[in-house]
């Protein structure tokens, strides 16, 4: 399947210069859209808060997604790398047109995978690096840390302490808070809570 991906972020923009662009490139190459998908919403907004999300998981592969410009699937770098690291997993092809842009099986593809895997990693890294230094400095200022003995931890309390291993490898995996979210049963928001606590050591 080739869908066409058409998003613009206010009413007053118009989709038709994207169907535009999008058509004379398919006549260019001979092909056709057999689905087109239009949205009216905010870049910032999660990919699985959009119906870009809902494509994705639908998505099966070697099916192509083709929009305008990188910037259509996403307003921030982040973003768009984990919606390409997520198409490269499933082999999902996309093609952008301003930008000349082509994910698939080629070798620059797999560069670009590699490139992914190791921003995430650095990213971690300077999580990690990050919790240390506050926690020295907050040490070296006299502040307590810990939990008073006796006390149950937040981990006892929190419902998503059981699944912290899973909830791991879903981050490891580049999953966003809100599709974790859908496979545990909970809000967005209750995610997100836990992952960003656990990142500053509150639930160790």
């Amino acid at each position: 399947m080739i869908y066409g991906y058409i998003r613009v972020s206010s009413d007053k923009q118009t989709v038709e210069n994207q169907r535009f662009e999008i058509n004379e490139f398919c006549k260019r190459k001979e092909i056709i859209i057999d689905r087109w998908i239009e949205e009216t919403i905010s870049g910032t907004k999660e990919a699985d808060d959009r119906k870009l999300g809902g494509l994705l998981r639908k998505m099966k592969k070697s099916d192509t997604l083709i929009c305008s410009e990188l910037s259509r699937l996403g307003r921030s770098l982040l973003m768009i790398m984990s919606i390409l690291n997520e198409c490269m997993k499933k082999e999902v092809h996309i093609w952008t047109i301003k930008d000349n842009y082509r994910l698939g099986d080629d070798i620059s593809s797999k560069v670009l995978a590699f490139a992914f895997g190791l921003s995430a990693e650095i990213e971690r890294n300077l999580i990690s690096q990050r919790t240390k230094e506050a926690l020295a400095r907050k040490k070296a200022e006299g502040v307590i840390l810990g939990r008073p003995i006796g006390a149950k931890t937040k981990a006892e309390k929190h419902k998503l302490a059981i699944h912290q291993e899973k909830i791991n490898r879903m981050l490891d995996n580049g999953m966003s808070y809100s599709a974790m979210a859908r496979k545990l049963k909970v809000n967005r928001a209750t995610v997100t809570k836990f992952v960003k606590n656990q990142d500053i050591g509150v639930w160790h």
